[in-house]
């Protein structure tokens, strides 16, 4: 088990930047950073000991060769079916590490909410909204910091959708 340690310096330069600008400086104080990697939504709840709907994925999508982040809690799957209709794209699909790279400026794993490289629209999951708190990462693989979901929403300039795959 992964022991936490609060380090304001431990967010991706860039992020830190980015909550900065956002008016954000106090979030950098709960940056928690843990020395095991928190890259999947499995490994972050566990690590942080919240439930899988506590994390908030940020996954990059490609539609019709244009990138888009979805917003999703950690126990729920992306319906691309659900995005390409609220896109209004002839298709969708997961963008490879390369792009997910050029696109945020982080790595797989490590893609925060907002604080990307790119100006880049974003969708997000309502039901993210169902959680008090929500974990997502700080731009590396070992770091996350928790946030009320409507401002993480309203910080990631998101638009609040149904994406998730439906219960069977």
């Amino acid at each position: 088990m992964s022991t936490p340690g609060t380090d304001p310096s431990a967010a991706h330069p860039r992020f830190a930047k980015a909550l900065g600008e956002l008016g954000l400086d106090e979030v950098t104080t709960r940056i928690r950073r843990f020395p095991d990697a928190t890259r999947t939504a499995a490994e972050a709840a566990a690590a942080i000991g919240c439930g899988l709907g506590e994390i908030v994925k940020s996954l990059v999508f490609d539609a019709d060769g244009v990138p888009v982040v979805v917003l999703v809690d950690g126990a729920s799957r992306v319906d691309v079916e659900r995005v390409r209709r609220e896109l209004g794209a002839a298709g969708v699909k997961r963008a490879g590490a390369d792009a997910v790279r050029e696109t945020t400026g982080y790595a797989i794993g490590g893609v925060p909410p907002f604080g990307h490289r790119t100006k880049t629209r974003v969708l997000a999951d309502r039901g993210l909204l169902a959680h008090a708190v929500v974990w997502a990462a700080a731009g590396t693989p070992h770091t996350v910091f928790p946030m009320d979901p409507v401002s993480l929403v309203t910080h990631a300039g998101g638009t609040l959708v149904d994406v998730r795959e439906r219960e069977a």
